[in-house]
């Protein structure tokens, strides 16, 4: 696990790129990789998270007190205060986005001490939604639950999104997506994250 914080000194906007799954072949861990090149050739500085990386037990507020912050939760907290933006490709479990995503906001939304500002991980965070999914609506249904959890804690969450369906075909060998329009909603929704961090930055 690497212990690095993303920085800029420059007027890069700090973007951190993921997935919410951890399945060696995960459409939504490709979509991410895919996202993390665009945000690069928007001029942002990029990071390409694995969450394997910061595993994190199944949060329990018994555990909490008698131990603290798991060290995961604090390296992958670090990144979080540090960083501008996020881009989370999502897949979606029973209509809904995975227990992986729910479990890592929940700890990273803890404070380390009385004088830490509450939701400090996510204070002036903006986030760009996508998902791909094998069926048809491309893990749609999804998107507007995690929505309504990222808005609630205080990031704010782009209109637009992108879902890519049929996402067993729609990646080629080189990982870009085939379909012309699905790749250029995909680079718009990461040059207006970027564009809308680096302004944000600049304030």
């Amino acid at each position: 696990m690497s212990e690095t914080t993303p920085s800029s000194s420059d007027d890069r906007p700090v973007i951190l790129v993921f997935a919410g799954s951890l399945r060696q072949g995960s459409f939504n861990r490709r979509l991410a990789a895919l996202a993390c090149q665009r945000a690069t050739a928007h001029g942002a500085d990029a990071q390409l998270l694995e969450l394997a990386d910061y595993p994190m037990p199944l949060y329990d507020g018994d555990l909490e007190e008698a131990e603290g912050l798991p060290d995961a939760v604090r390296a992958l907290k670090a990144r979080f205060v540090a960083c501008d933006g996020l881009f989370i490709a999502s897949p979606e479990y029973n209509g809904f986005f995975t227990p992986l995503l729910k479990n890592t906001v929940d700890w990273l939304s803890r404070r380390e001490s009385a004088d830490e500002p509450p939701l400090a991980a996510f204070a002036d965070k903006t986030a760009a939604l996508a998902a791909a999914s094998p069926g048809g609506l491309g893990g749609l249904r999804g998107l507007p639950h995690l929505r309504v959890l990222l808005s609630g804690i205080g990031v704010q969450v782009l209109p637009k999104q992108l879902a890519v369906g049929g996402a067993g075909d729609a990646f080629a060998d080189d990982g870009s997506l085939k379909d012309g329009d699905q790749a250029a909603a995909l680079d718009a929704l990461v040059g207006r994250l970027v564009d809308t961090c680096r302004k944000l930055r600049r304030d």
